[in-house]
């Protein structure tokens, strides 16, 4: 299959697949993989036990990680790589921020944002993973991770409802919201089969594109 794109994305809330749906894309293309560093974030732990206190250092610091790693990788050229697929971008910083700051550190937040994001290169297609609450909680409930026990449903909404009103906000980048509700790419080929083809058989324009899987 030819792909057409320098640069995927794969976006989603927590818990939605992102990370496993990047890396099975980097494998079959040869795609150059890039995954987020969030495991030795110190505050992540902190912020989930108390949000109140821990969520303005919580979000810069993964925005400095997110930009350091964004930058070298993307600034550095692998002639051996079909393409660039990641796991998140850099976008995903002001979504938790806005889920997590308000009021004058959101805005003196949302200011930083955007003078780093727009020295950063833009992907060309935006995948996001698009699933209901009740299975993203499943989901994080299943993987095990002990910092993750106190995520709650409503957080999981209001991640949600700031990766669309990024969306809505900063329409000239191409979104293709893929919703996977009924499908398990994980254990089902012939979903995973239909997803791929979702992202790369098909030619989207600008803003908003929605698939029901």
């Amino acid at each position: 299959m030819e792909v057409k794109y320098n640069y995927v994305v794969i976006e989603g809330n927590i818990g939605a697949g992102k990370t496993t749906l990047a890396t099975r894309i980097a494998e079959q293309f040869n795609a150059r993989l890039i995954l987020e560093q969030f495991a030795d974030n110190p505050f992540l732990p902190k912020f989930y036990s108390d949000p109140e206190k821990y969520s303005f250092p919580l979000e810069l610091s993964f925005l400095a990680s997110r930009y350091k790693q964004l930058n070298e990788e993307l600034g550095s050229l692998d002639i051996f790589k079909t393409f660039t697929v990641a796991d998140y971008y850099f976008m995903k910083s002001l979504v938790f921020a806005a889920s997590t700051l308000t009021g004058d550190e959101y805005n003196l937040y949302r200011q930083i944002f955007y003078i780093i994001y727009n020295s950063l290169p833009k992907p060309d297609i935006y995948v996001y993973l698009h699933i209901n609450t009740d299975r993203l909680l499943n989901n994080i409930n299943k993987r095990g991770r002990e910092y993750e026990k106190s995520i709650t449903g409503e957080y999981l909404q209001k991640i949600q409802d700031s990766y669309f009103t990024f969306f809505k906000q900063n329409p000239e980048n191409k979104y293709l919201i893929i919703d996977i509700n009924e499908v398990d790419f994980v254990a089902d080929e012939n979903d995973y089969s239909r997803i791929i083809n979702t992202i790369f058989k098909n030619n989207y324009p600008a803003g908003l594109n929605k698939v029901i899987m």
